[in-house]
């Protein structure tokens, strides 16, 4: 049976918490278990804010904002690799992490006070391994982690959570090989695992509840590899 639990009472998170000590005061956690944490509360831990009245936008950042705040503009600039779509406000980057999606992850939802925005981990994958290891160290479990944030998607409405840091955690299950109850051998079935356990997290910890992470059980989806591989290859790519 799988479980999806909140891990609930975590306070407002603030530079320089130990999010691991935090969730292991509150979590009953068992080896096996996954535990994904949203991204925002990584980043503020982290120090990944800025406060909009220490930045002086561009003209490039005043030309994509619109009517909107043309700092945060200028802060989605400097997070990004390279811009991909823009329709001003909204923009389309490529961030230094290599991931694709609105605003470089730049948001103001969730910050730790007005005037202020949350940036991505500067390295989400070693995020998740400094929880991963500091879990280990203080309750003997050896859990695998996520660290998620909500996504976008091409032709579909709504954002759904997806993993962009993980530890302990096999990012892909590959198919091909396997014969479905047909007896048809698959080919090209490749699930994304670590963004299903995601999206279901997300399902407890939402937007506004306050609830930076969840506990799933019942899963075994251990292993090894990158938030990165779950990130569309160039050379694969069809709409680059």
């Amino acid at each position: 049976m799988i479980s999806i639990v909140p891990v609930e009472g975590l306070p407002e998170i603030l530079d320089g918490d130990d999010l691991a000590a935090l969730i292991a005061e509150r979590a009953d956690l068992r080896g096996g278990d996954v535990v994904v944490v949203a991204q925002k509360a990584v980043s503020k831990a982290e120090g990944r804010v800025v406060r909009l009245a220490e930045v002086e936008p561009s003209d490039e950042a005043r030309l994509l904002a619109g009517n909107e705040d043309p700092r945060r503009f200028e802060v989605i600039l400097r997070e990004s690799k390279r811009i991909v779509r823009t329709r001003p406000p909204l923009v389309i980057a490529e961030t230094r992490q290599g991931f694709v999606c609105a605003s470089a992850g730049v948001d103001s939802s969730n910050a730790p006070e007005a005037g202020m925005v949350v940036l991505l981990p500067e390295d989400p994958d070693e995020s998740a391994a400094r929880v991963r290891r500091g879990l280990y160290e203080l309750t003997g479990a050896d859990v695998g982690v996520i660290v998620s944030d909500s996504f976008g998607r091409p032709w579909r409405q709504g954002t759904t959570d997806v993993a962009i840091g993980l530890s302990g955690i096999r990012p892909l299950l590959d198919l091909e090989g396997e014969r479905d109850s047909a007896g048809y051998e698959l080919h090209a079935t490749v699930i994304a695992i670590a963004d299903e356990l995601a999206g279901a997290a997300e399902l407890v910890l939402g937007k506004t509840a306050g609830i930076p992470a969840a506990v799933i059980r019942g899963v075994d989806a251990r292993g090894v590899g990158s938030g990165r591989d779950l990130v569309m290859p160039a050379e694969r790519d069809l709409f680059r």
